[in-house]
């Protein structure tokens, strides 16, 4: 006993100390270290001075009036970008920004911010800086929903420009489409600009659609061509609506 006596007045302040350690090092996982923060804000506290706080402040402000200007700035370039394709365009567009688009269908439709009070119709034309779109396929009077070409559902009549075979191109819920010839044998090859053909019932013809990556002359049952979208579908943000009897050329 008085052995153990002993070794306890020699080491009990490791032992409390290791305690301490070991209390603290369980509080902290169990709060997630709430515990601890909250006492160092209270140890702290009094030497925490309003300057401080307020300079903490004022560059949470600065940071956030950059970030809004450098906003302003990239939506001010788009619509510079934008009003020019629009002045180069035959006939009188309607400007409309995309306000909706879904992640499920992010390849199939987006929603503008423009409807029938901004003179907006079913089965209108959508084009963007790159050529065609898609279409209008339903209207209210602040909003237009489109359906892309990049849809597989959006059949869209197209040419080879240079050879002036037709086909049908449907979307691959990305930015490539197929299109498929009407002809066994179509004068097409790599690097072939795509434009909507004077058959399409749907848009005026000679939009510009994409340029072929590729082509499978002995695909079943009609030789197919890869298109690559040259508007930007995955990322558009403002669009010019057209009617179909319009050709935005």
């Amino acid at each position: 006993m008085y052995t153990l006596r002993r070794w306890w007045d020699r080491h009990w302040s490791q032992v409390m100390l290791v305690s301490l350690i070991v209390s603290a090092a369980w509080l902290a996982k169990a709060t997630q270290g709430a515990a601890l923060f909250e006492l160092y804000q209270l140890v702290t506290r009094p030497f925490q001075s309003d300057t401080t706080k307020q300079e903490l402040l004022t560059d949470a402000r600065v940071l956030e009036l950059q970030a809004r200007l450098g906003e302003l700035e990239s939506q001010n370039q788009k619509l510079k970008q934008l009003l020019a394709f629009q002045s180069q365009q035959k006939g009188k567009g309607i400007a409309a920004p995309i306000i909706g688009r879904s992640a499920d269908h992010w390849w199939q439709q987006v929603t503008l911010g423009r409807g029938s009070q901004a003179g907006i119709k079913t089965d209108y034309v959508v084009t963007a800086p790159g050529g065609l779109v898609g279409r209008v396929t339903s209207v209210t009077p602040h909003t237009s929903r489109v359906l892309l070409i990049s849809d597989p559902s959006s059949g869209v009549g197209v040419m080879i420009g240079r050879s002036r075979y037709m086909g049908i191109m449907r979307g691959r819920s990305n930015n490539k489409a197929v299109m498929q010839f009407f002809e066994k044998t179509p004068d097409v090859r790599k690097g072939d600009f795509a434009i909507t053909s004077s058959i399409s019932h749907l848009f005026p013809s000679g939009l510009p659609v994409g340029q072929v990556e590729s082509v499978d002359l002995s695909k079943n049952p009609a030789p197919e061509a890869s298109i690559k979208l040259s508007a930007p579908m995955n990322n558009l943000e403002w669009v010019v609506v057209y009617p179909t009897h319009t050709n935005p050329e």
